[in-house]
């Protein structure tokens, strides 16, 4: 779809509400007027799927980001130091929060972690500040299917030190990946699930 920055049925007031819950809304209309797709699709995690979430259709939105970091920002831990995530997809997400909790008076950086290690400089897995030894760090990520990259970004992280206890999405498909965390004693929160979003777009009739 054309990039615009006046979608339909869209506020024109994503910037200047302080309302949530119209943010939060506005947000899932996006999701279904540009990231949701349905045909024949094979997932990163090698699964087929009759649907395709295509996240940074929103998280490299202006209005799209914007609202990304007003809505995960409050649902993290008062005593978080940093936000987390593997990149590609995580990379808008973890800056668009880390900028709005400037904003809010709580400035968090944002910590970007690489698949592989860099192969030059430092070598390292993990881009951005450094921070104290048992650092509490929430990972952030877009969509979850299996799982795996996300906790592939909590285990770079306690490797280096830090501490991570809760891993926080925009999308949860409800495939595995809630039970994935549970076993591995973190905390999962979705700001949607597939079924909102689904139901959403047959509601607006895309």
């Amino acid at each position: 779809m054309t990039y615009s920055t006046e979608t339909d049925n869209l506020s024109n007031i994503w910037a200047a509400t302080a309302d949530l819950t119209t943010l939060r809304q506005n947000l899932l209309d996006l999701f279904c007027q540009l990231a949701y797709q349905e045909g024949d699709f094979v997932l990163s995690s090698g699964l087929r799927s009759t649907y395709y979430v295509n996240k940074t259709q929103v998280t490299l939105h202006p209005q799209g980001a914007l609202a990304v970091g007003r809505l995960l920002f409050p649902l993290l831990p008062g005593d978080t130091q940093a936000v987390a995530g593997l990149t590609l997809g995580a990379d808008p997400i973890v800056t668009a929060v880390s900028v709005v909790s400037v904003y809010e008076n709580q400035p968090i950086p944002a910590l970007i972690i690489r698949k592989e290690a860099k192969g030059y400089g430092t070598k390292a897995y993990i881009e951005g500040p450094s921070l104290p030894e048992g650092a509490k760090v929430v990972v952030l990520e877009d969509v979850v299917t299996t799982g795996q990259s996300a906790l592939k970004a909590v285990n770079r992280l306690q490797e280096a030190g830090y501490t991570v206890e809760e891993v926080i999405a925009l999308v949860d498909r409800l495939q595995g990946g809630a039970e994935l965390y549970q076993s591995a004693g973190l905390k999962f929160t979705a700001l949607f699930s597939i079924e909102e979003i689904q139901q959403r777009y047959r509601e607006l009739g895309s």
